[in-house]
């Protein structure tokens, strides 16, 4: 399967229909000094790039609208636009991105257009009450709609276990909760304001369930339990959350009935690729469903220059997701 973007390096991408066309926010990969560590520090990106594409046939162009945002039109940023995401809602279009504010501290932007493509204006403080890294944001059929966040290790978001607004810096670095029965960290969610700006509700933890207990998944179960790359769509009425597992490689999901959870593991979307992350987005574009994703194929597996793939995916007859298509 060939990368969709070959002109720069991309990943983390977050696909959504917008004005009948697949519009890509990824995060832009760039060539760093830097040297591989478990916080994370290669993956030094400063802008975003957005691409659109009217089809989904490996024939088809891809069109690179150029950067639409860079860290240096954000006051509040020092350093790491990581994985990004969009929404548009009473028509305008946010871009969603976490960043390093001058602390070292990740918190969540947000930055406003009139178009799918840009260019986004960035509000000058970060969302209150955000903190941690891989925003994604999810409209309901109701219209309201929902901020998901969080990653551990680099992202912090293990920092945060004495409270949402208690930053522990003894937790920095690649680190989580471990031991006999103590349950695994959990992304957050919460409502957004209806100008898509500002939490409107305290965040929430998202609990995924593991379906042989009905408990939450355990911090020692690292096949199966959040690490980051949260990611939220609807199917049949139903809630599907995805993530990656980190430092086991796969992308899983969980179903659940409310856009808040809880949601009870289904299994794996993804294998390992070649390249230590892994990150997707999933998204119904003319009748057929798409897992969009990354590896590191196109740089020969250098872990922070990985390239954006997509695949096509299915589900069973009890919504299950599937890699093949039922017979």
């Amino acid at each position: 399967m060939a990368p969709l973007i070959t002109n720069i390096y991309t990943a983390d991408p977050s696909a959504h229909v917008f004005e009948g066309k697949i519009y890509i926010y990824p995060s832009h990969d760039r060539e760093t000094d830097i040297q591989f560590n478990d916080n994370g520090d290669q993956y030094d990106m400063a802008d975003y790039h957005v691409f659109s594409t009217e089809s989904l046939d490996p024939a088809a162009p891809v069109v690179d609208h150029g950067v639409v945002l860079k860290t240096e039109d954000i006051p509040w940023v020092s350093k790491q636009l990581w994985a990004p995401d969009a929404a548009t809602k009473n028509g305008k279009y946010y871009l969603y991105f976490p960043a390093r504010d001058k602390e070292g501290i990740f918190r969540i932007g947000v930055a406003v257009g009139d178009r799918p493509e840009g260019p986004f204006t960035p509000d000058p403080e970060p969302i209150k009450g955000s903190y941690s890294i891989d925003p994604a944001t999810f409209v309901d059929d109701d219209g309201e709609a929902y901020l998901y966040f969080g990653g551990l290790w680099g992202g912090q978001l293990q920092c945060y276990q004495k409270g949402h607004d208690v930053f522990d810096a003894s937790w920095q670095g690649p680190k989580e909760p471990t031991g006999e029965g103590v349950p695994s960290l959990g992304a957050r969610v919460g409502k957004l304001t209806e100008d898509m700006r500002q939490f409107a509700e305290e965040v929430r933890d998202v609990v995924i369930l593991a379906p042989e207990t009905g408990e939450p998944i355990l911090a020692d179960d690292h096949d199966r339990r959040f690490f980051e790359a949260a990611w939220m769509h609807k199917y049949n009425g139903k809630y599907y959350f995805s993530y990656s597992t980190g430092d086991t490689h796969y992308l899983a999901y969980g179903v659940g009935d409310s856009p808040y959870g809880p949601f009870t593991y289904g299994g794996r979307i993804l294998e390992p690729v070649l390249g230590w992350t892994t990150h997707h987005s999933i998204v119904e574009f003319k009748g057929r469903w798409w897992l969009f994703h990354h590896d590191c194929e196109l740089s020969k597996g250098v872990d922070h220059l990985r390239s954006v793939k997509v695949k096509e995916i299915f589900y069973d007859k009890d919504g299950k997701i599937v890699t093949e298509k039922p017979e």
